[in-house]
This record gives structure tokens, sequence and C-alpha cells, in this order.
């Protein structure tokens, strides 16, 4: 397999002895065969055939002979990778078609019919906003005879954005900002999101109604539910504007939130604006969302490798949610306890966590949730031989920093206090990315162009 992770193998020798080494190439391959499984283009091809005009999509049949126009849409961080795929599939028999993908990618990706346009994230931005708006009008014009494949990834919130009438982007933005840091989960965020936009929240099933909409989905929020990731442009919306309301206030926002929108959560909540589509809504008559990928994928591909490396290993979950120091200390106790009485296995095990969690920002440090994860981490596996954790987010991406995440084993902390590395402070400041720059133990990818959520794994080797 390429190496995924830059100079994994020097992160890899860190380690001041050999169980701690094995330990560490352990995790660093896990991770990476997690990130490789989410490859979007393997995945859409592994879905999706062409059998003469038929598009067999899991096993269904869809006849193209009763479409007169095949039109794409979409957005997200994969979805570069997912329209070149779809292309490769249905070449031109495709009509037209606009995507949303991240800033800076569009020379990865070769596309004739579908057109890219690049979107900011994780706030959003006009380039986004004025791509998602041509997508909506591309839709709202579509007859009954029409298809519309709609291709949805993690980032896709951000990135498609349209804002509610009489909101403009600078106040999606600041509202945006302030959930970031709130300590808010993405199902929070997305649910304040959906009632905020005219894509979003189902709404784009709304507007394309009664053609009849594909959507090829790769997950990035825990448990997979369809309305939640990239807020649900094609799925049913079970919350309402009170829900966005209480979560603003919930988290104290309410305050800070810009009057444009505080006017049109309460003008909602009161009923003068219609909700989002719900699940009894005949337009969902005509819609189709299937997942493509997700956490429990990429976690079953780290597992494989660990098994065959030697270790027992468990998924113990995929659902991992939380502030990221707990699970991390959470974490650190699992280790610490298999190294010390071999439950719940005996060594060389491993653990496989999928899932997201969040950070309450009180510092000024710089960091993300992995990061600050594993850093938490270390304290309880500190002097503990052969012990290494490591956590990534598989975009590439975590938080505002060029690293997917990074790992700790039982002598970070005596390399950080050799090296005048102050750990509470780091984690008091929510500093952990120049606490692991200085110890050379980030672990850096680059944007992978795809997004299945967190991937965490602890190896204790015999």
């Amino acid at each position: 397999m390429t190496s995924l992770i830059k100079r994994g193998q020097d992160i890899a020798k860190n380690a001041r002895n050999q169980r701690n080494r094995i330990a560490r190439e352990a995790v660093i391959s896990a991770l990476e065969a997690a990130i490789e499984s989410a490859n979007p283009y393997k995945l859409v091809m592994e879905h999706i055939h062409l059998k003469d005009s038929n598009l067999i999509i899991d096993g269904e049949e869809i006849s193209l002979n009763k479409y007169r126009n095949i039109l794409v849409v979409g957005g997200g961080k994969a979805v570069g990778a997912m329209a070149e795929a779809l292309e490769d599939v249905l070449g031109d028999k495709i009509k037209e078609g606009l995507v949303n993908i991240l800033t800076g990618t569009a020379g990865r990706y070769r596309t004739r019919k579908i057109k890219l346009n690049e979107a900011g994230h994780p706030i959003p931005d006009l380039s986004g906003m004025v791509g998602t708006k041509r997508m909506f009008e591309m839709v709202e014009n579509a007859r009954k005879e029409d298809l519309i494949i709609c291709l949805i990834s993690g980032g896709g919130s951000a990135m498609m954005t349209l804002p509610a009438r009489g909101v403009s982007i600078e106040d999606k933005q600041k509202l945006t900002k302030l959930l970031l840091l709130s300590g808010a989960n993405i199902n929070e965020i997305n649910i304040v999101r959906k009632h905020l936009s005219m894509f979003k929240g189902g709404q784009l099933a709304k507007a394309a109604f009664p053609a009849t909409t594909v959507s090829l989905i790769l997950s990035d929020v825990v448990g997979d539910p369809i309305d939640s990731i990239a807020s649900g442009p094609t799925a049913p919306d079970p919350t309402t504007y009170r829900d966005a309301i209480e979560i603003l206030r919930k988290y104290d926002l309410w305050d800070k939130t810009p009057d444009t929108i505080k006017n049109v959560l309460d003008k909602g909540s009161a009923g003068l604006l219609p909700e989002t589509p719900k699940p009894d809504n005949p337009i969902f008559e005509n819609v189709r969302n299937i997942i493509v990928g997700n956490n429990l994928m990429a976690c079953k591909a780290a597992k494989a490798v660990l098994k065959n490396l030697g270790f027992k290993t468990l998924i113990l979950t995929t659902r991992m949610q939380g502030e990221s120091r707990e699970v991390g200390i959470f974490l650190g106790s699992i280790a610490k306890e298999i190294s010390s009485s071999g439950n719940p296995q005996q060594p060389p095990a491993a653990i496989v966590v999928g899932g997201e969690t969040t950070v309450t920002v009180r510092g000024r440090g710089l960091g993300g949730r992995n990061q600050e994860l594993v850093l938490s981490a270390a304290k309880c596996i500190a002097d503990r031989n052969g012990v290494c954790i490591g956590s990534i987010g598989t975009d590439g991406i975590d938080g505002p920093t060029d690293a997917a995440g990074a790992l700790v084993d039982g002598e970070t902390l005596r390399r950080a206090n050799e090296l005048g590395l102050d750990y509470g402070r780091a984690l008091m400041e929510n500093d952990s990315y120049n606490f692991f720059r200085v110890l050379d133990d980030l672990l850096i990818t680059g944007p992978t162009g795809s997004n299945v959520n967190d991937v965490a794994i602890l190896c204790v080797c015999a």
C-alpha cells in the first residue's frame, strides 16, 4: 500500500524501544488502511454500473430510457472523486452537472460534463453560495421526465450554502464560527443550518419534485442519519425551527447570533415561515438515498490490518462522541487495563474506535479534536511499554491545522518533559498541535478527498 501518512516511518522511529516501535507501526498501518478504504472513486464504482440502458445501483435497476435528461448536483470533500466515477460510468448520458468541491482541489479531478465549483470549508464562502444557487436553479427547472443524481459527502453542509431569504453569507459565516467553537455536535450544528437554508433539510428534494432524485452518500455523521449528512438536502427533516433556537440557547449563542438569523428562526418558530419538508411529505416518494460508504467500513479495514499483524482486535464502537479529552482518557484507561490485567483482551491486543468527538475551545492554542483526544490519553498510558494510541480525521483535516491527527505512546510525556513542553498547559490552552509538532508526532496526510468520520486505534504489544 502507498504510504498515506507523510513521514510515517520517521514517526514510528520516534519510539525509544522495540515494543513501542511495533505498536507505533501497527497504529500507523491501520490508520492508513482506514483512509484507503474510504476512497470515494472506488466506493461509487462498487455501488453502480451500467448494463445496456439500465443504471444498476445496489442491485436495483433504473431504466434510463424513461428519462429525458440526467442532471448531476452535489457537494462535499469527497464529491470531486465521486463525480469522476459517476461520469466514467454514465459518460455522455449526463446532460449537465455541477458540484461543489473543496477549494484548491479542482486540479485533482477530470470531468467533462460535470462542472467543478470550488467552495470553502468549514466556513461557507461566496463561491460555494454561487455554485449552490446554480444547482438549485438546475433542479428547480427539472421535469418529471428528468433523473437527478445528487452526490453528497462530509463537508457538504458548509460547501452547499444557500442562506434563507434575509440572511447574508456574512451572517452565516459568523454563526458557523460560533457553532464550531461551542462544543455542539455535528447533528446539533446541522439542525441550525437546515433552518437557515433554502437547500438543506430536504429542500433540494422539494425543489426537484416531480423529477426522480437518487442520492449517493458518503457518510461522515455518527450512525449514518441521512437527514444530518451534509444537512440532508434530499432527506426528510424531523427537526424544527424551535429545535434550532433551543440549540443556540443551550450553548449560550442566542445573544451572539446576528439579528437577521434570529428573525428568521423566530418567524419560523411562530409558523410565519414554512417548515422544512417532513417525513410524510409525498415529494420523498420520488427520492432514493443510498449510503455508499461509512465509518464502519473504515474501522473494518483497520481491524483487518491489525489482525494480520497478529493483534487480537475488537471494533469497540463506530459511534464515539463526547468531549475529545474525556474520550481520550477513556481510551487511555482501556489501554492501561489491557496492559495491566489483560482485560478485555490479552496482549497483543488492539481496539478500533470510530465516530467524531468535539472540542469546547477555551484556550488560545492550535489543535483539533483528534490531536486533543490523544493528548489527553497520554497521561493514562505514561510509562506503559508497548502501548500506542493514534487518532485521525479520515478527511486529513483535524481542526484548523494541516494535520489529520497525532499519536502517543508510553514515552510521550517523558520526551515532552525533556524538550521543555508543558503538558498541562497544552491541554488547558487547546494547544495540542504545537505540542505534537515539537515531538514530531503529528500525523499528516493532506486532504484525502474523502470523509467518513474519525478513527482512533490503540495497540498494546505482548
